[in-house]
Protein backbone atom coordinates (compact mmCIF):
# COMPACT_ATOMS: atom_id res chain seq x y z
CA UNK A 1 0.00 0.00 0.00
CA UNK A 2 1.33 3.45 -0.92
CA UNK A 3 1.04 6.45 1.38
CA UNK A 4 1.20 10.13 0.56
CA UNK A 5 4.22 11.81 2.15
CA UNK A 6 2.97 14.69 4.28
CA UNK A 7 4.18 16.78 7.21
CA UNK A 8 3.97 14.10 9.89
CA UNK A 9 5.14 11.17 7.77
CA UNK A 10 8.05 9.20 9.22
CA UNK A 11 9.51 6.71 6.76
CA UNK A 12 11.44 3.57 7.75
CA UNK A 13 14.99 4.06 9.01
CA UNK A 14 17.41 2.77 11.62
CA UNK A 15 17.05 5.40 14.35
CA UNK A 16 19.37 5.65 17.32
CA UNK A 17 19.38 8.07 20.23
CA UNK A 18 22.93 9.37 20.54
CA UNK A 19 25.00 11.58 22.82
CA UNK A 20 27.71 13.98 21.69
CA UNK A 21 30.47 15.07 24.05
CA UNK A 22 31.97 18.54 23.74
CA UNK A 23 35.58 19.37 24.54
CA UNK A 24 34.39 21.90 27.14
CA UNK A 25 32.61 19.24 29.12
CA UNK A 26 28.97 19.06 28.04
CA UNK A 27 26.78 16.25 26.73
CA UNK A 28 24.45 17.00 23.83
CA UNK A 29 21.47 14.79 23.01
CA UNK A 30 20.51 13.83 19.48
CA UNK A 31 19.43 11.20 17.00
CA UNK A 32 21.15 9.42 14.14
CA UNK A 33 18.86 8.19 11.36
CA UNK A 34 20.33 5.73 8.85
CA UNK A 35 18.87 4.00 5.79
CA UNK A 36 16.98 0.91 6.89
CA UNK A 37 18.92 -1.60 4.78
CA UNK A 38 21.54 0.15 2.64
CA UNK A 39 24.69 1.93 3.73
CA UNK A 40 24.40 5.72 3.53
CA UNK A 41 25.90 7.45 0.51
CA UNK A 42 26.28 10.77 2.34
CA UNK A 43 25.67 12.33 5.75
CA UNK A 44 23.69 15.41 6.75
CA UNK A 45 24.66 17.13 10.01
CA UNK A 46 21.76 19.43 10.89
CA UNK A 47 22.19 22.68 12.85
CA UNK A 48 18.88 24.02 14.10
CA UNK A 49 17.42 27.55 14.29
CA UNK A 50 17.87 30.03 17.15
CA UNK A 51 17.21 28.40 20.54
CA UNK A 52 15.95 31.64 22.08
CA UNK A 53 13.28 31.76 19.36
CA UNK A 54 12.22 28.13 19.82
CA UNK A 55 14.71 26.37 17.55
CA UNK A 56 15.63 22.78 18.43
CA UNK A 57 16.40 19.43 16.82
CA UNK A 58 12.69 18.93 16.04
CA UNK A 59 12.34 22.19 14.10
CA UNK A 60 10.19 21.01 11.24
CA UNK A 61 12.57 21.01 8.26
CA UNK A 62 15.23 19.19 10.28
CA UNK A 63 12.73 16.71 11.68
CA UNK A 64 11.38 16.02 8.18
CA UNK A 65 14.86 15.58 6.75
CA UNK A 66 15.50 12.89 9.37
CA UNK A 67 12.07 11.36 8.78
CA UNK A 68 12.39 11.11 5.00
CA UNK A 69 15.91 11.25 3.60
CA UNK A 70 17.28 7.96 4.92
CA UNK A 71 14.48 6.15 3.06
CA UNK A 72 14.19 8.37 -0.01
CA UNK A 73 17.85 9.23 -0.65
CA UNK A 74 20.06 6.80 1.35
CA UNK A 75 21.29 9.76 3.40
CA UNK A 76 22.27 9.55 7.07
CA UNK A 77 20.90 12.42 9.17
CA UNK A 78 22.47 13.49 12.45
CA UNK A 79 20.41 16.04 14.37
CA UNK A 80 20.91 17.21 17.93
CA UNK A 81 20.04 19.89 20.44
CA UNK A 82 22.68 22.57 20.71
CA UNK A 83 23.88 23.41 24.21
CA UNK A 84 21.16 24.33 26.66
CA UNK A 85 18.35 23.27 24.32
CA UNK A 86 15.50 20.90 25.23
CA UNK A 87 13.20 18.69 23.16
CA UNK A 88 11.28 15.47 23.75
CA UNK A 89 14.63 13.69 23.21
CA UNK A 90 16.06 15.47 26.25
CA UNK A 91 18.12 18.50 27.24
CA UNK A 92 21.67 19.21 26.13
CA UNK A 93 24.11 20.43 28.76
CA UNK A 94 25.42 23.96 28.96
CA UNK A 95 23.66 27.18 28.05
CA UNK A 96 23.11 29.23 24.92
CA UNK A 97 26.45 30.53 23.65
CA UNK A 98 25.20 33.13 21.14
CA UNK A 99 26.97 31.38 18.29
CA UNK A 100 30.38 31.38 20.00
CA UNK A 101 30.47 28.35 22.29
CA UNK A 102 28.41 26.41 19.75
CA UNK A 103 31.68 25.86 17.87
CA UNK A 104 32.32 23.10 20.43
CA UNK A 105 28.92 21.56 19.63
CA UNK A 106 29.73 21.36 15.92
CA UNK A 107 33.15 19.89 16.73
CA UNK A 108 31.50 17.21 18.88
CA UNK A 109 29.11 16.34 16.05
CA UNK A 110 31.94 16.07 13.55
CA UNK A 111 33.94 13.88 15.95
CA UNK A 112 30.91 11.58 16.15
CA UNK A 113 30.73 11.48 12.33
CA UNK A 114 34.42 10.54 12.23
CA UNK A 115 34.09 7.84 14.88
CA UNK A 116 31.10 6.28 13.16
CA UNK A 117 32.83 6.50 9.75
CA UNK A 118 29.81 8.24 8.26
CA UNK A 119 30.52 9.14 4.62
CA UNK A 120 30.68 12.48 2.79
CA UNK A 121 29.40 14.80 5.54
CA UNK A 122 27.52 17.99 4.69
CA UNK A 123 26.29 20.64 7.09
CA UNK A 124 22.70 21.81 6.88
CA UNK A 125 22.25 25.03 8.80
CA UNK A 126 18.88 26.70 9.16
CA UNK A 127 18.76 30.36 10.26
CA UNK A 128 20.96 30.50 13.41
CA UNK A 129 22.41 27.14 12.35
CA UNK A 130 23.83 28.79 9.21
CA UNK A 131 25.91 31.09 11.40
CA UNK A 132 27.56 28.11 13.08
CA UNK A 133 28.16 26.46 9.70
CA UNK A 134 29.68 29.61 8.20
CA UNK A 135 31.83 30.51 11.21
CA UNK A 136 33.22 27.06 12.01
CA UNK A 137 32.47 24.68 9.14
CA UNK A 138 35.81 25.21 7.43
CA UNK A 139 37.56 23.75 10.48
CA UNK A 140 36.15 20.31 9.67
CA UNK A 141 36.41 17.70 6.89
CA UNK A 142 33.07 18.37 5.20
CA UNK A 143 32.01 18.24 1.58
CA UNK A 144 30.16 21.52 1.94
CA UNK A 145 27.45 23.46 3.73
CA UNK A 146 23.85 24.19 2.79
CA UNK A 147 22.58 27.46 4.25
CA UNK A 148 18.83 27.61 4.67
CA UNK A 149 17.49 31.14 5.31
CA UNK A 150 20.83 32.60 6.42
CA UNK A 151 20.32 35.86 8.35
CA UNK A 152 24.04 36.75 8.40
CA UNK A 153 23.69 38.35 11.82
CA UNK A 154 26.75 36.73 13.43
CA UNK A 155 29.03 35.51 10.63
CA UNK A 156 31.46 38.28 9.67
CA UNK A 157 32.41 39.36 6.16
CA UNK A 158 35.80 37.74 6.71
CA UNK A 159 34.26 34.45 7.81
CA UNK A 160 32.04 34.37 4.72
CA UNK A 161 34.90 35.30 2.37
CA UNK A 162 37.05 32.49 3.80
CA UNK A 163 34.88 29.98 1.92
CA UNK A 164 36.16 31.30 -1.41
CA UNK A 165 38.70 28.89 -2.83
CA UNK A 166 38.33 26.56 0.15
CA UNK A 167 37.43 23.54 -1.98
CA UNK A 168 34.25 23.09 0.09
CA UNK A 169 30.92 23.73 -1.58
CA UNK A 170 28.65 26.44 -0.25
CA UNK A 171 24.95 26.49 -1.11
CA UNK A 172 22.69 29.38 -0.07
CA UNK A 173 18.94 28.73 -0.25
CA UNK A 174 17.32 32.14 0.06
CA UNK A 175 13.55 32.65 0.41
CA UNK A 176 12.09 35.40 -1.75
CA UNK A 177 10.05 36.68 1.21
CA UNK A 178 12.57 36.11 3.98
CA UNK A 179 12.20 38.07 7.20
CA UNK A 180 15.92 38.87 7.43
CA UNK A 181 17.87 38.43 4.18
CA UNK A 182 16.19 38.44 0.77
CA UNK A 183 17.80 37.34 -2.51
CA UNK A 184 19.06 40.70 -3.80
CA UNK A 185 20.82 41.60 -0.55
CA UNK A 186 22.00 38.01 -0.09
CA UNK A 187 23.67 38.08 -3.52
CA UNK A 188 25.63 41.14 -2.41
CA UNK A 189 26.55 39.74 1.00
CA UNK A 190 27.84 36.49 -0.54
CA UNK A 191 29.61 38.14 -3.49
CA UNK A 192 32.98 37.40 -1.86
CA UNK A 193 32.42 33.68 -2.59
CA UNK A 194 32.12 33.60 -6.40
CA UNK A 195 31.64 29.83 -6.53
CA UNK A 196 28.63 29.84 -4.19
CA UNK A 197 25.59 27.91 -5.41
CA UNK A 198 22.88 30.52 -5.00
CA UNK A 199 19.25 29.36 -4.94
CA UNK A 200 16.51 32.00 -4.72
CA UNK A 201 13.17 30.35 -3.95
CA UNK A 202 10.15 32.16 -5.35
CA UNK A 203 7.45 32.51 -2.71
CA UNK A 204 9.74 31.07 -0.04
CA UNK A 205 9.56 32.30 3.55
CA UNK A 206 12.00 32.08 6.45
CA UNK A 207 10.16 29.27 8.21
CA UNK A 208 9.44 27.20 5.05
CA UNK A 209 5.94 26.32 6.24
CA UNK A 210 3.85 23.94 4.12
CA UNK A 211 4.54 20.77 2.19
CA UNK A 212 5.52 22.49 -1.05
CA UNK A 213 8.24 24.53 0.65
CA UNK A 214 9.43 21.48 2.58
CA UNK A 215 9.61 19.48 -0.65
CA UNK A 216 11.62 22.23 -2.34
CA UNK A 217 14.11 22.48 0.51
CA UNK A 218 14.64 18.72 0.77
CA UNK A 219 15.02 18.50 -3.01
CA UNK A 220 17.78 21.14 -2.89
CA UNK A 221 19.52 19.13 -0.17
CA UNK A 222 19.32 15.86 -2.10
CA UNK A 223 20.49 17.61 -5.29
CA UNK A 224 23.85 18.02 -3.53
CA UNK A 225 24.10 14.78 -1.54
CA UNK A 226 22.60 12.19 -3.90
CA UNK A 227 21.22 13.83 -7.06
CA UNK A 228 20.68 10.52 -8.86
CA UNK A 229 17.52 9.81 -6.84
CA UNK A 230 15.73 12.99 -7.86
CA UNK A 231 12.92 13.84 -8.19
CA UNK A 232 11.94 12.89 -4.67
CA UNK A 233 8.76 10.82 -4.65
CA UNK A 234 5.61 12.21 -3.09
CA UNK A 235 4.28 8.71 -2.36
CA UNK A 236 5.97 5.86 -0.50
Amino acid sequence: MSIEIRGGTELPARRENVELHTSDGFTLVGELALPEAAEPVATLVALHPLPTAGGFMDSHIIRKAAARLPALADVAVLRFNLRGVSSPRGTSGGEFGNGVDEKYDLAAAMQFVLERKLPHPWLLGWSFGTEIALKYGLEHPIEGAILLSPPLHRATEEEVAAWAGSGKRLVAVIPELDDYLRPAEAAERFASVPEIEFVAVEGGKHLWVGEEQTYRVLSEVVARLNPGVLPLPRMY
